[in-house]
């Protein structure tokens, strides 16, 4: 990071008051300030948001290469709702960050209500096919009749509580819009503490708790990121910060809801394009057995832990677009994302390294099965070669949505993930023999494809015309 962000007196109280949560104008003063504060919270927030995934692969990983693979299965299941939630989420911080920007905090607000109300209607369907078809959705991912049958159970309560997950992104995304950041980490915080108390507790049966193993896993991340849900949703009508929600503002507004859905619907299909792509690349491994997919799930959560933090520096960018197009100044906006940018890919230097010289030492904290090791190391190091570019493509590509341009990288990603990246991971596995190292070659190409289609388009500017 430039020194001269660094620089300024008061710099430390002022990285203090971002992690307590004091309300700060985004649109004025220094940009790397700006940023540096705004990162900061968000990082920690997607930190908390990836340590749900290595907390619980860590300890179902002591019940074997099956129950690993179930967990992959159904992340791959999962990744359709967390597609909607962060696809809505988009709109959400894009509409309350103008909204906020504009200075009018009321219709903020009712943005807010919208977006919670459209999360539990969508959660509905999703939870009741979840739990009627559970073993189904598991074979159709490629798991045997008896592996479906043993992780029927856990899928049934993770897609039955996906109401969790999507109001977790959701209302998050409205702290995040309104220049909130710190009370969203503080909401993830609760959520992972409870689940790395419960976790041990109910998959171990220790101490008066039974012993639940797979599904004890699924109780403690559902309950967790309920109470999570819970402490968001007092913060938001307590009254303390910039976007407060009251009784009289709690009704549904068409005209609020279209362009919510409007934004937003690009934006799930989106991430909905990306989400294809990610089950087609478990469904190719899982032509090649349990242990390849179960290798691959450990590294892909190790991966997110990681790379989630790169996608909360994406998003703080994101909030400076949407406040400072909102204040009228794109050329600020513009700025805000460059910094973030080489800040970010800085970040991801540093990771590349670790993956590339570390990976059976990483892998090995998770599982003692030599082959599960040996292809979670394998795709944690070919995946590494591809963070230095990457952490450019996911800064510019989420910047459009912050914007409200949920469209180009809706297109950018179709591209990349479904007429690239899918054919090319077939044609190497499958075809030309190279098994799962063919799937990992064709994402780690795809995420530099990625990287270089977002910074090209989003030179153009046309983003900076967005209207919502």
């Amino acid at each position: 990071m430039p020194p001269a962000a660094l620089a300024p007196a008061g710099l430390w109280r002022d990285i203090g008051n971002a992690i307590r949560g004091v309300s700060r104008d985004y649109t004025q003063g220094s940009i790397g300030r700006a940023v540096v504060l705004l990162a900061i919270p968000m990082v920690l927030e997607m930190s908390m948001q990836s340590l749900f995934m290595v907390v619980d692969v860590f300890f179902v990983g002591r019940l074997g290469p099956d129950a690993v693979a179930i967990v992959g299965l159904c992340d791959s299941i999962l990744m359709l709702v967390f597609a909607v939630a962060i696809g809505l989420s988009m709109g959400a911080t894009a509409m309350v960050a103008r909204r906020v920007g504009e200075g009018n905090l009321n219709e903020a607000a009712v943005a807010a209500i919208q977006v919670i109300a459209v999360g539990v209607v969508l959660s509905l369907p999703i939870a009741v096919v979840g739990v009627i078809y559970a073993a189904e959705s598991l074979q159709i991912m490629g798991a045997s009749v008896e592996l479906a049958e043993r992780g029927g159970l856990f899928t049934a309560i993770m897609l039955g509580g996906n109401v969790t997950v999507m109001l977790l992104f959701l209302i998050n995304s409205i702290f995040r819009g309104a220049g909130d950041p710190a009370i969203a980490m503080r909401a993830l915080w609760i959520a992972n503490l409870i689940n790395i108390a419960l976790d041990p507790l109910l998959i171990f049966g220790i101490g008066p708790f039974p012993e639940l193993g797979l599904e004890g896993a699924a109780i403690a991340t559902t309950l967790g990121r309920g109470l999570g849900v819970v402490y968001q949703l007092w913060k938001l009508s307590d009254g303390s910060r910039r976007v407060v929600l009251t009784w009289r503002q709690v009704r549904l507004v068409p005209d609020v809801m279209i362009r919510l859905l409007r934004v937003s619907g690009i934006g799930i299909l989106q991430y909905l394009v990306s989400t294809a792509s990610f089950m087609g690349m478990v469904r190719i491994l899982a032509l090649f057995g349990d242990t390849a997919l179960a290798g691959y799930t450990i590294a892909v959560r190790v991966i997110i832990f990681i790379l989630l933090p790169a996608w909360g520096m994406g998003t703080a960018a994101a909030t400076l677009v949407g406040q400072n197009l909102g204040a009228g100044n794109a050329e600020r906006a513009e700025k805000s994302v460059w910094f973030t940018a080489r800040c970010n890919t800085a970040f991801l230097f540093v990771v590349a390294l670790i993956f590339i010289f570390f990976s059976r030492q990483i892998a090995g904290i998770f599982t003692n099965e030599e082959e599960v090791i040996r292809v979670a190391a394998q795709c944690l190091h070919i995946f590494g070669y591809s963070y230095v570019p990457w952490g450019f493509g996911v800064i510019t590509v989420l910047a459009f949505n912050g914007a409200g341009d949920t469209t180009t990288p809706t297109w950018i990603n179709f591209w990349v993930f479904w007429v690239v990246q899918i054919p090319l991971a077939w044609l190497l596995a499958v075809r030309l023999g190279h098994g799962p190292v063919g799937v990992f070659l064709a994402i780690t190409s795809c995420q530099i494809l990625l990287a270089v289609v977002g910074v090209v388009v989003f030179r153009r500017g046309s983003w900076k015309t967005q209207t919502i």
